[in-house]
């Protein structure tokens, strides 16, 4: 399996990304042999990782319980948060996508919307939850032809709080621990979901 591209961008959204639209025709006069839309099993392997973490998304460093920002993140030394999420998902993403062996090489595109983890306050008190939303589109490797149209992906994951968060810690589980091994089973379960295509 050739080695996987990656595209890391702090601050710079995706090209290409189009709006999902719908399109439900009245069926009252269409005759019984329409065939109905089945599902078909993807065989992705991952050519090409774009990660984005777009510069507008708001920081809080904020010890307050519920920061009203986009990017909340205390489980790194203080820093360039963008750069510590975008960080985040390209290890946790690799890890799930080197899971996928299948037979149609894909460009697999990230753009991270929310990621609201937990302050100091809230973590060690009463916990919550560390709120991570993303676009996620995937392409034809070759053609660019999109085959996974974009669609929002909710990743929260529960946060542990007072001596439970504190216990975790202790044996190596933290939260960035925690969210990472998450990210990696969200995106291996998203790319593995049937596809829904003509009968």
């Amino acid at each position: 399996m050739a080695r996987k591209k990656f595209s890391l961008m702090v601050g710079l959204a995706l090209l290409g990304l189009s709006a999902c639209a719908s399109y439900d025709p009245a069926t009252r006069n269409a005759p019984l042999e329409v065939p109905l839309a089945q599902s078909i099993q993807p065989s992705f392997d991952v050519a090409e990782l774009k990660i984005a973490v777009p510069k507008r998304l708001k920081v809080s460093e904020a010890n307050v319980y519920y920061p009203r920002a986009d990017i909340v993140w205390r489980g790194d030394a203080m820093g360039d948060r963008h750069k510590q999420v975008l960080n985040i998902f390209a290890e946790a993403m690799q890890r799930g996508t080197d899971q996928l062996e299948g037979l149609q090489d894909v460009v697999v595109e990230v753009e991270v919307l929310r990621f609201h983890s937990m302050t100091e306050k809230a973590r060690y008190t009463v916990g919550g939850v560390h709120s991570i939303k993303f676009n996620l589109t995937v392409r034809d490797a070759t053609t660019g032809q999109v085959i996974v149209p974009t669609r929002l992906i909710n990743a929260d994951l529960p946060g542990l709080g007072g001596q439970a968060a504190i216990a975790a810690d202790a044996i190596g589980n933290t939260q960035k621990v925690r969210i990472m091994s998450h990210l990696e089973q969200v995106i291996l379960q998203e790319l593995s979901r049937p596809l829904i295509g003509a009968a």
